[in-house]
């Protein structure tokens, strides 16, 4: 079987709480939101991949990873490990990319993975 992925969402507890993390801490900028008369969902700005969203939900914690490609993950690890909880320092896997792992502030885990080294 072959798969797509368009698009992910991690549900959070407090979804202004946790929009505000993701526009403070990783600089991500919120692209649209629903529904618009009082939303429960957001999901960023991207380019080309999956589609990232955030949801308030009952169904909360429900951690998951996601891994989000980047073109330069030494130089986005010096800005992060410092001010996130790390589940995996920045190494280099065994099939040609480097790669790190934080929580967000839901406990969903964040993969940032810089591949063809």
């Amino acid at each position: 079987m072959k798969t797509r992925l368009l698009h992910v969402r991690a549900n959070v507890k407090d979804l202004e709480r946790a929009v505000k993390w993701y526009e403070d801490v990783l600089g991500y900028s919120v692209a649209a939101s629903w529904p618009p008369e009082k939303p429960n969902y957001v999901h960023f700005e991207h380019e080309g991949g999956a589609m990232f969203g955030l949801m308030e939900h009952e169904n909360y914690p429900s951690p998951g990873r996601f891994n989000f490609y980047v073109d330069h993950v030494d130089e986005l690890w010096g800005k992060l490990k410092d001010n996130v909880e790390v589940v995996e320092e920045l190494f280099s896997t065994p099939y040609g990319s480097k790669k790190f792992t934080i929580l967000d502030m839901d406990g969903n885990e964040l993969g940032f993975v810089q591949d063809n080294l």
